[in-house]
């Protein structure tokens, strides 16, 4: 499976240095700064079956589960996010805690959260034993108060979120993370090609949409790397990208009502070939008559058959300014 990556890699014409950002040596003889022991071991394949046999682990589909399985994507992942040990590192989903390892031996501390009870004892009595730098928490991350868990565990000082993401629930934890207000430095997640490329698309992008605009509007998205399915174990029937969102100190437009430039947007794209006339008109979240509508995208001097995805986001912050004046 390790050789279907590099297969991958060669098909491309691209070498390992270009397509993941390291050296085609192993994590363990990466030349580095200063001493420094490595005991990552699951980014082996070998090693990943060897524990999943051990513990007679079977796939829970209704959790989204793909191990990784390549040390290069592991690698890249790690310094994508500038993991240093001066970080306090929130892991969604660790699994069997392969980029726990790697997270372990780079941050300051890591907070695993796991929401298969099965998987917990292969964490804290198995692959994870050997670091005291790590917390491991079976729940369901979207139960838990993560503001408050920053602040118990990092005295509330902005943490990295770092997560291989079950590609079903993407979209609701990231917003979830971003509307929580926890304090956040970036958060680099493994994600659908897809849901990455809308994520930082532009307007006029047939992947320009609501989660493009929700997501800039709190942070800077970089694709980092393209992650090809024999990278995982099982193979997911997708491609895979790691991005990086790094978080604005403040929002890049400044709006008299958060909640209404969300509510324009997700009206805007909720029917993508409808006119925003038409649009903002027929969203049951908005009570604007069409002769509203009509009268403020004149005042910002839109045409009246704009669609929503010809706005950038300060376009949408102009408008929604223009409707907050006429409540």
């Amino acid at each position: 499976m390790r050789g279907s990556c590099t297969d991958f890699i060669k098909q491309t014409g691209v070498c390992a240095e270009e397509a993941f950002g390291v050296t085609t040596e192993t994590a363990e003889t990466v030349p580095e700064t200063g001493e420094r022991t490595h005991m990552a071991t699951l980014g082996n394949p070998k090693e990943t079956i060897a524990i999943l046999n051990k513990y007679g682990f079977n796939f829970q589909k209704k959790f989204g589960q793909n191990f990784l399985i390549d040390t290069h994507v592991l690698e890249k992942i790690i310094r994508a996010a500038d993991i240093t040990k001066d970080d306090c590192v929130l892991e969604i989903g660790p699994g069997i805690g392969t980029m726990t390892q790697y997270l372990c031996e780079n941050a300051g501390k890591v907070i695993a959260v796991e929401i298969d009870k099965n998987l917990i004892p292969i964490l804290t009595e198995d692959t994870l034993a050997a670091y005291d730098n790590v917390k491991v928490i079976n729940s369901d991350v979207l139960k838990l108060d993560l503001k408050k868990l920053a602040e118990e565990e990092n005295g509330g000082r902005p943490i990295k979120v770092v997560a291989n993401l079950p590609y079903y629930i993407t979209t609701p934890i990231i917003m979830g993370l971003f509307e929580a207000g926890v304090p956040l430095a970036s958060i680099t997640v493994m994600v659908q090609k897809e849901v990455a490329d809308r994520m930082q698309a532009g307007p006029g992008s047939k992947d320009y949409g609501a989660l493009s605009l929700a997501v800039q509007y709190y942070a800077e998205p970089y694709i980092a790397a393209n992650v090809p399915p024999n990278c995982f174990m099982p193979r997911p029937n997708v491609g895979s990208a790691v991005i990086r969102l790094t978080l604005h100190g403040k929002p890049p437009v400044e709006v008299a009502d958060e909640k209404l430039l969300f509510k324009l947007i997700r009206a805007s794209f909720a029917q993508r070939r409808k006119t925003l006339v038409n649009g903002l008109t027929n969203s049951p979240e908005l009570s604007f008559t069409k002769e509203e509508v009509t009268k403020a995208l004149e005042a910002c001097g839109y045409s009246p058959t704009i669609r929503g995805e010809a706005l950038t986001l300060q376009e949408f912050a102009k408008l929604a300014n223009v409707f907050a004046g006429t409540k």
